[in-house]
């Protein structure tokens, strides 16, 4: 994933705002991290935090202090003023400054648009793809703690994991896409693999479908679709921003936002956000407790544009929320528990994260920009972690084994790469060239307890006690990714006929390790080419005709024992999607609707005895969307999504033709935020979030519930003593409605009715 381009800095200026992180070196223990951050942010805006209140909104289209938002000027839009012409080339400046943010559309809760990886920044209409860009308006508004409690408003994606569970694991068009593959500012590995808070997030840009050519293989090897973070810089204004929160049943927590801009022209940069808490959450008798700190400097000079930032990131939970097995044979599914309970009682889980990362851009032309960016992050999970077997039956009942799962993972990711904007004749081009490197050194120890004991979801045992020794994690595997690629968006008439052609090479290189003896057990090199072609037809100035072919990329594999081809290295497998979509913009509503064809190979036993990628899994879909503002002062957002998860080649004849377990048919998302006429300040907001029941198994003999959640909320802004004011009360699971989350048959229940109430000060 590549961030970045941009015009000449005299033209940016205002509008910067680049798309990396990372945060601070804060050293943590417990809550203790954040202070030491908070101290260095400190030091950094000594002298500066004594300004006039009047000086507090921190955009430039920011507004009354209950809604102002810390996020960068976004990106205007501009022409070329001037060309060279040679013998065969017409150069131009480019377009939309490529590392700024767009600006936001009507309504503040999305995004004009944004950046789709090796293509660099886009406007919605111009994107061969269906992509949202959620903005940190709608993310403070709703609370969101995480990026996942915002990427849930849209109904492409859905969430198989709880809050307060090990980590934020997704599923968009029907297959899963992991927490360790969101990107972060252009680059794969950099934030938790667990969940990203939402304190460091500027915008959320969702890529529905593969986006191997965009973003390169990821990581995990997800294909639905892509996640990229954007990270929090300084705005023009200066801020100084306390918030004070409540979640139910008793965590209690406190977050400082503080950025300045120093320099003649505001060219240097500095924004700290630091967060502590802890307390009862949404599981009894458990202990949630966080620190997170984030320093992020830039600088936008009238060619350069450069940023740095660092990242840390502490969370401490007592009693997680669990997940679980259930036998593939029962005859009926369980009910789902009370939310609030733990089957596996006395769970403890350490999660830690740090991540430093730097971006740059030079601007060599007005029409070419080349950008590099580079980051490093280690992350550690410490966790009890039971393991049920055989699993839970129809009444609940299984037997567990206890034990310690601790792990690391260590990442260096990078990218760099051009961009250039010329003409030949009549067409328009946008080239861009760029590479992109990723490599982990991960590792585990395991350590289980000698005996079991017999459980019950409703009526959970004593977790068995572990006698052995815990280890230290030993390395386990070492991943290289590599790729280069090259993509031209062409145009004509005037950018009304778009067409983007492209292709990336990428080699997957995998050893794998005896955590025991340290020996190499296995060695998996093998490279493929993902082809992509979009285009984008304007046959009104706010309509949008769009059609492309992209290709997902995933890691094959080292064929085990027991088949014919046993030691082949299978190379990587595609996963090929069709999609054909309109996008209409009312001038204050967009709407959309897409059809699309995905399908993964799976791989099984053929004819041979040989282990092949001859199975197959097709999801096809509809989806439709409309966001904005309906009337002044009342946005909503809402959207559907229709799959058909079918199984269209399988090892076992009867399952041909079914469902996929875990993958819900129908999904719809509504949301509704409005500012009320009789109390100035006061808003009020709505959520409702469906999902239709999946089966537990390819067999689709059970299937599970569907369900429907609510969320309410309201926010009052005001000046109080000189000092903008707002205060935030959302409920969430308004009903406290129990329900599964499901991948199929590995299970967890969806958080309980919870209670986020918070108090934001401006100074």
């Amino acid at each position: 994933m590549n961030c970045t381009h941009g015009k000449a800095a005299a033209r940016q200026a205002a509008r910067y705002r680049d798309g990396m992180s990372v945060a601070p070196h804060a050293l943590m223990s417990g809550l203790r991290p954040v202070a030491t951050a908070a101290g260095l942010a400190g030091a950094v805006l000594a002298g500066c935090l004594a300004l006039p209140s009047a000086a507090l909104a921190q955009t430039a289209t920011a507004a009354p202090a209950a809604s102002a938002k810390a996020a960068a000027t976004p990106a205007a839009s501009s022409k070329a003023d001037d060309a060279t012409t040679l013998p065969v080339l017409e150069i131009t400046a480019s377009s939309p400054a490529q590392g700024a943010l767009q600006q936001p559309y009507a309504g503040g809760q999305v995004a004009r648009g944004g950046s789709v990886g090796l293509l660099g920044a886009r406007n919605v209409m111009d994107t061969p793809f269906s992509t949202v860009n959620f903005t940190s308006q709608l993310i403070e508004d709703q609370q969101a703690r995480t990026a996942a409690d915002t990427l849930i408003n849209d109904a492409s994606v859905r969430l198989t994991t709880g809050s307060n569970g090990f980590d934020d694991t997704f599923q968009i068009r029907g297959f899963a896409v992991p927490a360790g593959d969101v990107g972060f500012n252009g680059m794969y590995g950099l934030v938790s693999s667990n969940r990203v808070p939402s304190q460091l997030i500027e915008r959320i840009e969702l890529l529905k479908g593969p986006g191997a050519l965009a973003n390169g293989i990821a990581p995990g090897g997800s294909i639905g679709g892509g996640i990229n973070i954007i990270a929090k810089r300084a705005g023009e204004e200066p801020l100084t921003r306390v918030t004070t929160t409540y979640l139910s049943d008793a965590n209690f927590g406190l977050n400082l936002d503080a950025s300045r801009r120093f320099g003649a022209n505001k060219e240097w940069g500095v924004r700290f956000n630091g967060l502590l808490r802890g307390g009862e959450a949404s599981i009894d008798d458990g202990d949630v407790r966080s620190g997170f700190g984030s320093l992020a400097v830039d600088y936008r000079g009238e060619r350069v544009r450069w940023s740095l930032d660092a990242i840390r990131q502490h969370d401490s939970t007592d009693n997680f929320r669990p997940q679980i097995s259930l036998l593939s044979t029962i005859p009926s599914i369980p009910s789902p528990p009370d939310a609030r309970s733990n089957w596996y009682p006395g769970t403890t889980l350490v999660q830690k994260d740090t991540t430093v990362a730097s971006n740059i851009e030079f601007d060599v032309t007005e029409a070419l920009t080349a950008y590099a960016g580079i980051g490093y992050r280690k992350g550690t999970n410490d966790q009890v972690f039971p393991v049920s077997g055989p699993a839970a039956n129809a009444l609940g009942t299984f037997t567990v084994r206890n034990s310690y799962y601790d792990s690391y993972n260590e990442t260096v990711s990078g990218t760099a790469g051009l961009r250039w904007r010329f003409e030949t004749g009549p067409v328009r081009h946008a080239l861009n060239v760029g590479y992109s490197g990723f490599r982990r050194d991960e590792g585990n120890a395991y350590i289980q307890s000698a005996g079991t004991v017999v459980s019950n979801i409703y009526r959970p045992s004593a977790l068995p006690v572990i006698t052995a020794a815990r280890t230290d994690p030993r390395k386990s595997a070492e991943t290289t990714l590599t790729s280069f690629a090259v993509a031209d968006t062409l145009s004509i008439l005037d950018e009304r006929v778009l067409l983007t052609l492209g292709v990336r090479d990428q080699t997957v290189k995998v050893d794998s390790f005896n955590t025991t003896t340290g020996a190499l057990t296995s060695k998996y090199k093998a490279s493929a080419t993902t082809p992509l072609a979009g285009f984008v037809v304007k046959p009104l100035e706010h309509v949008s005709v769009y059609a492309n072919y992209a290709e997902g990329l995933s890691r094959g594999t080292i064929v085990g024992a027991g088949y014919a081809n046993t030691g082949a290295v299978l190379a990587p497998y595609k996963s090929k999607q069709y999609e054909a979509g309109v996008k209409v913009d009312w001038g204050s509503i967009t709407t959309t609707a897409a059809v699309f064809q995905l399908s993964r190979p799976n791989s099984i036993r053929n004819a041979a005895n040989e282990l092949a990628y001859d199975g197959e899994q097709r999801n096809r879909g509809l989806e439709l969307s409309a966001y904005g503002e309906i009337l002044p002062g009342l946005r909503a957002m809402a959207s559907a999504s229709f799959l058909r998860p079918e199984l269209t080649k399988t090892a076992v004849a009867a399952e041909q033709g079914n469902d996929a377990a875990g993958v819900p048919d129908k999904t719809f998302s509504a949301s509704l935020d409005w500012d009320t006429p009789w109390v100035q300040g006061l808003s009020l907001n709505g959520r409702a979030i469906h999902t239709s029941g999946s089966y537990l198994t390819n067999a689709n003999t059970l299937r599970f519930d569907g369900w429907t959640r609510f969320d309410v909320g309201a926010r009052y802004s005001a000046t109080v003593a000189g000092k903008p004011v707002v205060l935030r009360a959302n409920v969430e699971n308004l009903f406290d409605k129990d329900y599964w989350l499901t991948t199929g048959t590995y299970v967890t229940v969806g958080a309980p009715r919870t209670v986020v109430l918070s108090a934001t000060v401006d100074f």
